[in-house]
């Protein structure tokens, strides 16, 4: 009887680490079909510590908005901002650690500690998921601090991933940072005015200043889809600083969230406030046969 060969299987910490990261990588496709679509046209590198990054953030915006508040109101006795501490806490643990018995953060945590995404990045995110938990309107310090923790930090930490490895000037890091941080902006802010409704109807909330359904018209819309465009143009000039291995992707998550803005400004802003603004899946395979093919913004 032949002897098999087991040196290839993984044991241990590393199989754990394989089964951490299985479970972060279906978190990205059980939530987002577009974000999972994009994120094939990375190398695999790449993917696996973007699908990592996605895990964390999706499971702690579950925790102040989706699944715990529905389990709380089923009537399990929890306090989503204990648990959000909690989260929080672990995920500092393991980034110093480099293991936690939570497997989205041990996944994340690998991550992080091979690419370089330090603490005082991961900060401003959870306190921006604080700020879910207690505020329901901005005014526009407080909208600038909530962008820029839950979405310009995503961006920044994806960013890591990205050039991880890799040499740039000064000049080309300060580029690329700015380009991250507006590409995560803009995807924030056409996400809002998606929801826009839902928001305010299901969890009281509105997160432009001096924005709601009540007073939300053409003028308003033109002037927040304008902004957006801002920081698309900002982003798509640092598009070809990005290395091979992302750069088709990233300009596939540009085309597409240019493409909501674009509809979202073609669309009559009381429908807006009714119908949340999508994009065909035929439409998305289209933009990443461009963004393959080496199409721009």
């Amino acid at each position: 009887m032949e002897s098999q060969d087991t040196t290839k299987v993984p044991t241990g910490l590393t199989l754990y680490s394989l089964a951490a990261h299985r479970a972060s990588k279906e978190v990205i496709y059980s939530y987002s079909t577009s974000f999972g679509m994009a994120t094939r046209l990375l190398s695999r590198a790449v993917r696996h510590h973007v699908e990592n990054i996605y895990a964390l953030v999706r499971v702690a915006d579950e925790i102040v908005d989706g699944s715990a508040a529905e389990a709380q109101a089923k009537g399990a006795d929890l306090d989503p901002e204990a648990e959000l501490n909690a989260f929080e806490q672990e995920t500092y643990r393991a980034m110093q650690l480099g293991f936690s018995t939570n497997l989205i953060i041990h996944a994340f945590a690998i991550t992080a500690r091979e690419v370089g995404i330090s603490k005082d990045i991961v900060e401003p995110f959870f306190y921006s998921m604080r700020q879910d938990l207690t505020e329901t309107e901005h005014d526009q310090a407080s909208f600038d601090t909530y962008v820029y923790g839950s979405a310009e930090v995503v961006g920044l930490m994806c960013l890591a991933a990205f050039v991880h490895g890799e040499s740039y000037t000064k000049e080309q890091k300060v580029a690329l940072v700015k380009g991250a941080r507006a590409l995560g902006s803009a995807f924030q802010k056409v996400n809002f005015l998606r929801d826009l409704s839902a928001d305010f109807k299901r969890l009281g909330r509105s997160y432009f200043p001096n924005v709601n359904v009540s007073n939300f018209d053409e003028s308003t819309k033109a002037r927040l889809v304008a902004d957006i465009n801002a920081d698309l143009e900002i982003s798509a000039q640092s598009l070809p600083l990005l290395p091979r291995s992302a750069r088709p992707a990233v300009t596939a998550a540009q085309l597409l969230f240019t493409e909501l803005n674009h509809k979202i400004g073609n669309t009559d802003a009381k429908k807006l406030i009714e119908t949340r603004i999508s994009v065909g899946n035929f439409k998305k395979l289209w933009l990443l046969a461009k963004s393959f093919l080496g199409a721009k913004p």
